[in-house]
């Protein structure tokens, strides 16, 4: 008898086999291929990874991204709960100084590509690097702003003190927060238009404004690359239209922005890079290139009559004019 598998290499297996039987993917045309093999055929008839050239499906050469100097870079990412796989094998290459959308059906591993980027979930396998290098070594080039249920906002601190937060890795732990920081805090309010709020109870905001408050700590971190779980879900419209606001002056700053987003509608006219993700990285791209009616069949499924009716939407919004990039202005 042979030696026996690592039990890690035995866990890859069970992943990898799992995967391939969850994955909604329709006319899949590598059925009975070998896992890994079908992934890569399945990048060629899509919107390929940066860096394939003709003949491996359409021509997308978004940038010329170097892993060394790329803002965010992912390879080989799997990620499971209680050996059901999240995520698998995720290759991802991001450029800098964009907008940037995760979208994908509920469940197809958003928030935990997120999380597992950040360690804030355990990664089965791969690795993530921040500007060359690991993750951990480049905590302090990253800005997070969780989803809103997430959050314990009960917790006895107000407006102020949250955004101070933001701070703390410059003032180190057991560290009073000086008046300077104060201050500080209170200018990042202003760019969010909630300065008046300061000494309000965190649990007395509404969810709108709770969010503001949380991207007012973000900006406070004074981060390169933020990465924003779901930032537009139940705001009103006048936070909607300020997130989006500070998202460009972030963007404009030459920061980047990676955003968990579900408003099919709003993609073209926010962001101008788009990931589509269920489970695996389905395509990723410019904005113009890869969200595109079949790209989003391959990574929806079978919700055709959703996406028939976002494309139909699309057309009728005049913030969207026919033929123009909607990042653009």
């Amino acid at each position: 008898m042979g030696r026996p598998l690592p039990a890690n290499t035995v866990f890859r297996k069970r992943c990898r086999k799992a995967a391939d039987m969850q994955t909604p993917e329709a006319n899949d045309k590598t059925a009975g291929v070998p896992p890994r093999e079908a992934s890569h055929r399945r990048s060629s008839q899509g919107a390929p990874n940066p860096g394939r050239g003709p003949g491996n499906g359409p021509d997308i050469m978004p940038d010329a991204i170097d892993d060394a100097t790329a803002p965010l870079s992912v390879k080989d990412l799997t990620v499971a709960y209680q050996r059901k796989p999240v995520l698998w094998d995720v290759e991802l290459t991001l450029p800098e100084g964009r907008l940037i959308a995760v979208v994908g059906p509920n469940g197809a591993g958003k928030s935990t590509l997120i999380k597992a980027i950040l360690g804030l979930v355990p990664r089965a396998s791969g690795r993530v690097s921040i500007y060359g290098k690991p993750y951990e070594a480049q905590r302090h080039l990253v800005g997070y702003v969780p989803q809103r249920e997430s959050v314990d906002w009960d917790f006895p601190v107000n407006a102020l003190d949250v955004v101070a937060m933001g701070f703390y890795r410059k003032i180190g732990w057991l560290r009073p927060v000086t008046r300077s920081h104060r201050l500080a805090a209170v200018k990042e309010l202003e760019k969010v238009g909630m300065a008046d709020y300061a000494h309000r109870q965190i649990s007395q905001l509404s969810g709108g404004q709770q969010q503001r408050i949380f991207l007012a700590r973000a900006l406070a971190q004074d981060a390169r690359i933020y990465f924003m779980d779901e930032p537009f879900a139940g705001v009103d419209t006048a936070t909607e239209r300020a997130i989006i606001a500070l998202l460009k002056d972030l963007k404009a700053s030459g920061k980047t922005c990676v955003v968990v987003h579900h408003d099919l509608q709003t993609v073209p006219t926010y962001f101008d890079h788009v990931v589509l993700l269920n489970m695996r990285v389905v395509a990723h791209g410019p904005t113009e290139a890869v969200f595109t009616e079949e790209n989003l069949k391959k990574t929806y499924g079978g919700r055709l009559t959703l996406l028939s009716q976002a494309f139909y939407e699309l057309s009728k919004d005049p913030r969207l004019p026919r033929g123009t990039k909607g990042s653009q202005e």
